[in-house]
């Protein structure tokens, strides 16, 4: 006699799924924008990845995608000088922005990347969530609540996403986790689930690929 499935089993299957096959597709870069004016035309769902510079904004999105050069990586911050827009497969633009917070750049290019991030995250009608990165070992700094002040008043819904978990114990990377939970919770604009990824060791990427799925599926 064959065990009954339980009903929660086959959705989380379907799920996980939905992402595997979303984040199968082909995926290739479109469009770099340097300027507010350089931004593509809105069309299908977008996502966006942001976070301070070198917290792996690039690594996650080559691990979502399984490929290793898609978006290019560097130990040296504040490489990401524009938006970077990637099609995957016409279901769902990933938006890789500058990093946040790199203080080594001139005032003048620091100005010019905040006002072009700020813009595309006030005033970009297709963009679904902010996936706003943290690097687990460090926690939330300024810079980090600076904008989720930002998206809390344009009304823009972020999602926080820990990265590097691989590098840290798990007991911090769970305190982390219910610390920042309970200050999302008096933040209007903030998805409460907190994921924790890696992008070296995998963790966290199916699931992460199964909740992008959903929004595109929504939006579709």
């Amino acid at each position: 006699m064959t065990a009954p499935t339980d009903p929660a089993d086959e959705g989380h299957a379907r799920f996980i799924e939905a992402g595997r096959l979303l984040f199968a597709r082909e995926c290739r870069f479109i469009a770099g924008a340097a300027s507010f004016d350089m931004l593509p035309p809105p069309g299908i769902t977008e996502v966006a990845f942001a976070g301070r510079s070198n917290v792996g904004k690039s690594s996650l999105i080559n691990a979502l995608t399984n490929r290793n050069t898609l978006a290019r990586t560097s130990n040296t911050p504040g490489r990401t000088q524009q938006i970077n827009f990637f099609d995957l497969g016409g279901r769902l633009y990933l938006v890789d922005l500058p990093g946040h917070g790199y203080a080594k750049a001139s005032k003048e290019k620091i100005d010019i990347w905040t006002d072009l991030v700020n813009s595309y995250l006030r005033g970009r009608a297709a963009l679904r969530r902010v996936l706003l990165l943290v690097d687990s070992r460090h926690g939330l700094k300024s810079s980090d609540r600076e904008v989720m002040d930002m998206l809390d008043t344009a009304a823009v819904s972020y999602q926080i996403i820990l990265t590097k978990v691989d590098k840290g114990n798990k007991s911090d990377v769970e305190s982390l986790t219910t610390k920042i939970g309970e200050e999302l919770a008096k933040r209007p604009a903030s998805h409460p689930e907190i994921l924790a990824t890696s992008s070296a060791k995998g963790y966290g990427i199916e699931m992460l690929r199964a909740e992008l799925a959903a929004l595109a599926e929504e939006a579709g």
